[in-house]
């Protein structure tokens, strides 16, 4: 048998490394084993289970959860049966988790909890294709009784009953699965409008998975940690793909508020941080260092500035004399290396960013330290992964190349265009969005690209974010803002300024690095609102934006902006459940604060 789904290669690795450690997560603060026989035994007996419900080649699981052994243990049970995952954030509020559920015509759900149970039932009124809600942690449910409501244990336990009429039941449907069925569903952040399901084949997904293996040296001994939303595909390369294709190892985080004390545990030795998460670490090294002695600041300000030094000539491919050797030696031995213990990356050979644009100094910072991370560039739409950084070949501000297995190019109006195995076939339901973005055998990014000319590959923007000014410059919003998130004190930025004669930003304060700096100056505040309303913390602000705005261009330079006086939330529909910004929804919400910036 060809291992040419995923569901075949899940069955090989138990074969081959049936002993071995597959999954690790822990429980009451005990990490709990499971091999890759276990990890297969858990996969046919939810299958079976869910068999035995009723569960048929092509219908919809959609799971509803946090990072877990379970969430995997579904989403293989769900492929093995022919049927298709559907990942939903657990962040998502009912009305949006009614609509993904919904519109996959899902007709189970794998719930984690109470709490997300609870969302499926404050709107299970408008799903008439839901049969059973099957969930991982029943505690609090076991008094609703709603016939709807099965454990995850009881569907296992079923699936054991099940098999003894079916001995050779999962086999025979495992060895069904042909690689051109859809896998899963993944809906994408919806930044400017309802999300939209994509469709992922298991074709699509060992293409990509051959095309990173290829392009990073990823190997079997390999360990990662996870804790972005498996509903993302980047998470779903780290955690299946890769896992699953080379028998690596998976680590769950406890959460994704912890992931820095996680990382510290686990020390994986390959690490995806999304932008957001390599500001933070950036954020926290600083705000730290701040509250260390005169000495201490020197010293760091010494290594990070030799360290800035060696990554641009690594960067220009200039090789290090010995002199420079030792000197980075020592810095090493005096500062990299608790730097590197601090961020719980001691042992990461391989860590990378991805999923949106990240500032080049941020990741200079990182290269300074001895974290050599490299940018990598994709979308839901293919896969994942399209364009990545090499070894030894890393440009700052670039997304390297591409894997192998994909082909680009890049329109007049600077559009990218790809095309490849791992480009996905279409939109669930919504054939006219495909047709709009599969034309003439090429996926249309709508994203604006440039090619350097050593080949590696610039992406400046979302074509229908670019802002033209009055003045008729074209202006990238996301360089603006990925220059002001450098700073610790600034976790959101919207620049402005469409038809304006100069560029605007409505800024939302990094609350935790805020307040810190305001409680050493004894500034009183007492929740978010406040704290941004300090004179001081505006002041604050305004020299962040002078100083990091020095490295733009005259006409990217921020001229006005205003500091927001509440977080931006999923529930308000401000941001995606993905963290990014909804720009239509900012706009129409802060208008009068807009229209006062511009007079």
């Amino acid at each position: 048998m060809t291992a040419d789904t995923l569901p075949k290669l899940l069955q090989l690795r138990a074969g081959e490394k049936h002993s071995a450690v597959a999954l690790r997560e822990k429980e009451f603060g005990i990490w709990q084993r499971v091999t890759w026989e276990g990890y297969l035994g858990h996969v046919r007996r939810f299958c079976l289970g869910l068999t035995a419900l009723g569960l048929s080649r092509g219908d919809k699981v959609s799971i509803l959860s946090e990072n877990c052994r379970e969430w995997l243990y579904a989403e293989l049970a769900v492929m093995s049966a022919s049927a298709v995952g559907v990942g939903v954030y657990s962040t998502s509020p009912a009305p949006e988790v009614k609509y993904v559920v919904g519109h996959s015509e899902s007709s189970f759900v794998v719930a984690q909890d109470q709490e997300q149970a609870d969302k499926i039932l404050e709107v299970i009124d408008g799903l008439p294709l839901l049969r059973k809600i099957v969930v991982r942690d029943m505690k609090g449910l076991r008094r609703y009784g709603d016939a709807r409501i099965l454990s995850f244990e009881d569907v296992e336990a079923l699936g054991v009953d099940y098999a003894k009429g079916h001995p050779t039941l999962f086999d025979e449907m495992v060895s069904a699965t042909v690689p051109d069925q859809v896998a899963f569903l993944i809906y994408t952040s919806g930044t400017t409008g309802f999300p939209k399901g994509a469709m992922i084949t298991h074709r699509n997904i060992l293409a990509q998975a051959a095309g990173v293996i290829e392009a990073t040296g990823i190997r079997a001994s390999d360990t990662v940690v996870s804790y972005l939303p498996l509903c993302h595909v980047a998470e779903q390369i780290f955690s299946v793909f890769l896992p699953l294709s080379l028998g690596m190892t998976v680590n769950f985080a406890e959460s994704l508020r912890t992931i820095q004390e996680d990382l510290r545990e686990i020390a994986p030795t390959v690490f995806l941080g999304v932008p957001r998460i390599w500001e933070k670490l950036q954020a926290s090294i600083l705000i730290k260092i701040q509250e260390t002695g005169p000495f201490r600041r020197w010293l760091f300000g010494w290594a990070m500035e030799r360290g800035r030094k060696a990554a641009l000539r690594r960067a220009a491919g200039e090789k290090a004399g010995t002199f420079e050797q030792v000197v980075r030696l020592l810095e090493y031995l005096l500062v990299s290396r608790s730097l590197q213990n601090y961020v719980g990356l001691r042992n990461a050979r391989l860590t990378f960013t991805a999923a949106a644009a990240i500032s080049p100094e941020v990741l200079l910072f990182f290269h300074s330290m001895g974290i050599p991370v490299r940018e990598g560039y994709g979308m839901t739409e293919c896969t994942g992964f399209s364009f990545l950084q090499r070894e030894g070949d890393i440009r700052l501000g670039t997304v390297g190349r591409p894997i192998p297995g994909m082909a680009f190019r890049i329109e007049e109006d600077g559009e990218l265009l790809k095309a490849g195995e791992a480009v996905f076939p279409g939109y669930y339901r919504d054939p006219e969005a495909t047709a709009s973005v599969l034309r003439g055998g090429w996926l249309h990014t709508g994203d604006v690209a440039q090619l350097d000319p050593d080949g590696h590959l610039r992406i400046m923007d979302r074509k229908k974010a670019i802002i033209v000014t009055s003045g008729g410059k074209n202006v990238s919003p996301s360089l603006v803002e990925n220059t002001l998130k450098v700073s610790p004190y600034i976790k959101e930025a919207v620049v402005l300024g469409e038809g304006e004669k100069f560029l605007a930003a409505l800024i939302q304060i990094d609350f935790e690095n805020t307040g810190q700096w305001a409680t050493a100056l004894r500034l009183p505040y007492t929740n978010f609102r406040s704290l941004s309303q300090l004179p001081e913390v505006r002041d604050l602000i305004a020299k962040e934006v002078e100083r990091l705005s020095e490295g733009l261009a005259p006409v990217e330079r921020i001229r006005k902006f205003r500091l927001l006086e509440k977080e931006l939330d999923h529930d308000d529909n401000e941001v995606t459940a993905t963290m990014k910004v909804r720009r239509k929804t900012i706009y129409e919400k802060f208008t009068p604060i807009i229209r006062e910036i511009y007079g």
